[in-house]
């Protein structure tokens, strides 16, 4: 999910009723399209106008284009009377996608509307922050693989300098000893620093 998406769904599942300029009862096109949306939304998922079409009357109907603009047009009612939002698209050529602002309404008659039950909107609440720990978690994850093939490198470099350090000192005229020890000093720690290093992030990979 996009950042735009987790935060329309946190604040739909905590919002209380909010106030509508439409009818939004029972036998209403409104109605039923909000409580498809409302399923999506539960889900974790946010439809375009064909995902609510085939939901409502089933898969054929998604390519009716009269239907399609029809459904599309109580959609920007809704809209325009604080019932659903339009996402931002994620590619230019896909269909918008539908959240409703919040599973509580109270519409023009004064009627109360609840589109999902409070046991509905826990368990969707629970997978939410089920989701969002997992996302965390693979999000920190790649940071630590990221900063240990870093770490990786740089000791393979230190190590392959160290004894290009070595083998230029050999073939000089006049030998340095100094820098010979130095380098395969060096070389032999920059090596077993390396060793340990794969060898944990192998573990750890085994591990998992």
């Amino acid at each position: 999910m996009t950042p735009s998406e987790i935060q329309s769904l946190q604040e739909a599942l905590k919002s209380d009723f909010k106030m509508s300029s439409i009818r939004l009862r029972e036998g209403e096109h409104q109605f039923g399209l909000a409580k498809a949306i409302a399923s999506f939304q539960l889900e974790l998922y946010f439809p375009d106008v064909k995902d609510i079409i085939k939901r409502l009357y089933g898969e054929k109907k998604a390519s009716d284009v009269q239907l399609v603009r029809k459904v599309q047009t109580i959609l920007k009612k809704m809209e325009k009377s604080n019932i659903v939002k339009i996402l931002p698209k994620k590619r230019p050529w896909e269909l918008q996608k539908y959240t409703l602002s919040s599973f509580k309404f109270q519409d023009i008659d004064k009627n109360l509307t609840v589109l999902a039950t409070e046991q509905q909107i826990k368990q969707a609440q629970d997978l939410l922050d089920s989701t969002l720990s997992r996302l965390q978690e693979t999000s920190t994850g790649r940071t630590g693989n990221v900063k240990a093939r870093f770490t990786a490198l740089t000791l393979a470099l230190v190590v392959a300098a160290s004894y290009a350090m070595i083998v230029w000192d050999l073939v000089q005229p006049a030998i340095n000893p100094i820098i010979i020890a130095s380098a395969f000093s060096i070389a032999i720690m920059g090596s077993v620093v390396l060793g340990i290093a794969l060898s944990k992030r192998d573990f750890h990979i085994l591990r998992k």
